[in-house]
């Protein structure tokens, strides 16, 4: 074994017996990019959301068809008032990004397909993503089977009052309901939603709220909390409280909406009716699967 080989098996030796379970690749090295933060929170607690106060100028996006693809060029620079960044639960400024998404234009349903992992959602009309999933898990370890729910509180994420922060890339993005953009689109709960954007796969995002049979109802989830308490051990204890995406587990039929948060729905855009996502009030609130195929374009970038 050469002496490279012996500090790289020395240093996943400290890491195994210090708890971290650090992931490696195919060839035993660690994976590129920052090393993920340790945590051993099990509770969640009620988010404390950064005001949005802040204006920041320049947004830029288009949308257009071009052939059989919609195209979303953006500098992610958000339309509406966001909260200070940094701030002490995120420590990064927004900066503009260099943003082209594409997606089909007339979109199929294959079956659920769960995002994976750093995969971002979609793009809401003002150019800026949906990425529902933080990059915080139990211990530190993606392999641990445990991520912590941006929503649930349990490690400060730092986010403003659209449920949205910055990337250290500088990227802002949308965690949850992106109240600021709702506001400035008209969004009224008894009104059905105009559109809010677009997914990885192409069928729209509108939130909360839908016109069916005629009637404007409220979209709900179908997930709910699991009964009773982590296994504890090698992972996480104490009661399934929604700390953890872990925590939640989908019953049919619970709520008017389908695993991946989707319903189908006739609305201005679309008046023949289409498979649509929504964004609901309790999670998953933003989507954390697909029911087409995603283009490349959102994988989440290093």
């Amino acid at each position: 074994m050469s002496r490279k080989q012996n500090i790289l098996m020395g240093a996943l030796a400290l890491s195994i017996a210090a708890g971290l379970m650090l992931p490696v690749d195919a060839q035993g090295r660690p994976p590129e990019g920052p090393r993920l933060r340790q945590h051993v929170a099990t509770e969640a607690e009620a988010l404390r959301l950064v005001n949005a106060t802040v204006r920041k100028r320049g947004n830029a996006v288009t949308i257009k068809v071009v052939g059989t693809t919609r195209v979303v060029t953006a500098n992610g620079i958000p339309d509406h008032t966001v909260g200070r960044f940094p701030n002490a639960g995120n420590p990064n400024p927004i900066r503009a990004q260099s943003y082209r998404f594409q997606m089909s234009a007339a979109p199929q349903r294959r079956g659920r397909a769960d995002l994976r992992r750093g995969g971002l959602f979609g793009v809401a009309v003002n150019g800026v993503p949906f990425d529902p999933g933080a990059a915080e898990f139990w211990r530190g370890n993606p392999r641990s089977g445990w991520q912590y729910e941006a929503l649930g509180g349990a490690v400060s994420l730092g986010l403003d009052g659209n449920y949205g922060h910055v990337q250290p890339t500088g990227a802002y993005h949308y965690h949850g309901l992106p109240v600021g953009l709702m506001q400035a689109l008209g969004w009224q709960s008894g009104k059905a939603s105009p559109l809010i954007g677009y997914a990885a796969d192409g069928f729209p995002i509108y939130a909360v709220t839908a016109e069916l049979n005629g009637e404007v109802r409220k979209m709900t989830s179908s997930y709910r909390l699991k009964s009773g308490s982590r296994p504890g051990g090698n992972a996480p204890s104490g009661r399934y409280d929604g700390a953890f995406v872990q925590d939640y587990t989908y019953v049919k039929g619970a709520g008017n909406l389908d695993e991946c948060n989707g319903a189908f729905v006739t609305t201005a855009e679309y008046p023949a009716g289409t498979y649509a996502y929504f964004l609901t009030e309790r999670f998953p609130v933003i989507p954390r699967c697909l029911m087409g195929q995603a283009d490349s374009s959102f994988r989440h970038r290093r």
